[in-house]
């Protein structure tokens, strides 16, 4: 019973409390505050809309599970029912409806009636597309770890940095060698 009185005494300071989170400004995420407002201007006017990002962000959401990525790497093979689905990911037919349901609500499959039968599909050449991507990214080798995202370069390449000194090695006649890539 204490640890409810606490927690509730917590709930009840915290609500009191404004804790808002504000942005940080631009000065106090970088060391250089520099703004071209122009150029942000021009760039606010191209960045997606609410609703289509919502949109968006709702589709990468419902690809952030390994059991529906399952089923949408089976379903970029082949048309498939319920049951061939279930038999195939191995997971209960009432599993795979669940899924499909929450794919279907987002158009990234689709459902074809024949009698009786219900056949599943992605829904598009997008979805597939998608799909394909992601799985290229993930198959990619992977950069090394310092690696960051960066324009191409425009110039030329600037030399590479020289090894720093200590001086002790030159002294006593023997020149300490960096490993071989790391200065060339």
């Amino acid at each position: 019973m204490l640890i409810i009185e606490q927690l509730f005494s917590y709930s009840i300071v915290m609500k009191s409390q404004d804790v808002t989170p504000t942005a940080p400004t631009a000065a106090e995420t970088c060391g250089v505050f520099h703004s071209d407002g122009g150029r942000i201007a021009r760039l606010r006017d191209t960045l997606i809309p609410a609703p289509d990002l919502a949109a968006l962000a709702e589709i990468f959401k419902i690809l952030g599970d390994p059991t529906r990525v399952r089923l949408l790497d089976a379903l970029s093979r082949a048309e498939l029912c319920v049951c061939d689905l279930a038999s195939l990911v191995g997971l209960s037919e009432s599993a795979v409806s669940h899924q499909l349901r929450l794919l279907r609500g987002t158009r990234v499959v689709r459902a074809r009636r024949e009698g009786r039968m219900v056949f599943y599909s992605l829904d598009d050449q997008h979805v597939l597309s998608l799909f394909q991507q992601g799985l290229r990214h993930v198959e990619e080798v992977p950069a090394p770890p310092d690696h960051a995202f960066r324009a191409p370069r425009t110039g030329p390449i600037p030399a590479p940095a020289t090894p720093p000194s200590t001086g002790s090695a030159e002294e006593a006649g023997e020149a300490e060698l960096p490993c071989r890539g790391a200065w060339e």
